[in-house]
């Protein structure tokens, strides 16, 4: 029998050759049609290499059973649990190994075993909520990454909560379309509370001024961000603003200037506990009774009802094609319900700020395009 004959030759073979007789031996394997004795011999021998001094033989044997589903699940086993270098070839792409046992190593795992495990071609759900719960930041942006992982929001939420503070990480999950949008606007404030506590940031503007500035950015970047994110996902994010305590009257008339009307009905849905139907309905066609009525069951200041009235009207129009507007012009005429330039309160002062905004970033895309031409 040829693999008497390996058994008894291995003893006296140099390492080099061992590794090739060990790579030949686990081919013929995995690709053979052996007999079965013959196949019971071979896997025998192929366990009994696990014990070979030399880690060049058993890398050899990891290369070769690494991607076959018929390799001996105890041979693969034992070098999922090797050294790195052995490992890490079972590790990345053997098919025998079970979520629990990958589960296990990212337990146990340096942040090398991690990254590999986070980059196999399929990563389950379930593997890649352990990962993201107690993976090493490059590990976790490793998944973020593999398109082959298969990622739950609450997974995404986790990294963006643990290590979202951390460029890596928040880099990969920005980028990833499939990231929940309460999950994004995490993200900004993290972002916003690095910048805000940066030595540079404290010399040029102090404490006080910095915490205001970007508060404001956040805000502005929490508008824009309502853009890319689905109707589906609009409970989430409200819920979210709502718990941290971001979901208030300036940022709502925020949203209403700025258009976001499918964003701001579900708002009211949320505060107003109305039916999303209900307030659809009010939304395009209500006349201002029901509406303001609405607004009152949402908890939004009598102050407020008149600048928004006048803002979703304008919407609605712009919605029917009978007129053609943008923020610059809404805000406007919400600043002209309360008085024009003159009026004073912070009410005022909030629509004078989108309207002042707005005239900056028209001017500066009418700029860019005339640089352009």
């Amino acid at each position: 029998m040829v693999v008497s004959h390996f058994l008894k030759w291995i003893d006296t073979a140099r390492v080099s050759e061992r590794a090739a007789a060990a790579s030949a031996l686990a081919r013929a394997y995995v690709n053979s049609d052996l007999p079965f004795e013959d196949r019971c011999a071979a896997e025998a021998a192929l366990t009994l290499l696990l014990d070979d001094a030399s880690s060049k033989v058993r890398q050899a044997l990891a290369e070769a059973l690494s991607m076959s589903p018929h390799a001996p699940p105890q041979v693969i086993s034992a070098l999922a649990a090797d050294q790195p270098e052995v490992a890490a070839l079972v590790l990345a792409r053997s098919p025998l190994l079970t979520d629990a046992d990958l589960v296990e190593r990212v337990a146990s795992g340096q942040k090398a075993t991690q990254k590999l495990i986070a980059n196999r071609p399929v990563v389950s759900m379930s593997l890649a909520a352990a990962i993201a719960e107690i993976g090493e930041p490059e590990a976790c942006a490793t998944l973020v990454a593999n398109s082959g992982a298969a990622i739950a929001s609450l997974s995404f939420r986790r990294m963006a909560e643990r290590h979202g503070h951390l460029p890596l990480v928040r880099e990969a999950l920005i980028a990833d379309q499939r990231l929940p949008a309460d999950c994004r606007h995490m993200l900004l404030v993290k972002l916003g509370e690095t910048l805000k506590g940066s030595p540079l940031v404290l010399a040029m503007m102090g404490a006080a001024r910095a915490d205001r500035v970007m508060r404001d950015a956040c805000v502005k970047a929490s508008v824009t961000l309502i853009e890319r994110t689905r109707m589906e996902e609009h409970a989430a994010l409200i819920e979210h603003l709502r718990l941290r305590g971001d979901l208030t009257a300036s940022f709502i008339i925020r949203t209403i200037a700025h258009g976001k009307v499918d964003f701001f009905g579900s708002t009211l849905v949320a505060l107003a506990q109305q039916s999303e139907q209900r307030v659809t309905a009010l939304l395009a066609g209500g006349h201002d009774v029901a509406l303001q009525a609405l607004f009152r069951s949402a908890g939004l200041a009598p102050a407020t009802h008149a600048i928004i009235l006048r803002a979703l009207k304008i919407w609605r129009e712009v919605a029917n094609g009978r007129r053609v507007a943008g923020v610059q012009e809404v805000s406007w005429l919400m600043l002209k319900e309360l008085g024009g330039q003159s009026a004073e309160g912070d009410l005022a002062g909030l629509v004078k700020s989108i309207h002042l905004d707005a005239l900056r970033e028209n001017a500066r895309g009418h700029a860019l395009a005339i640089a352009a031409a």
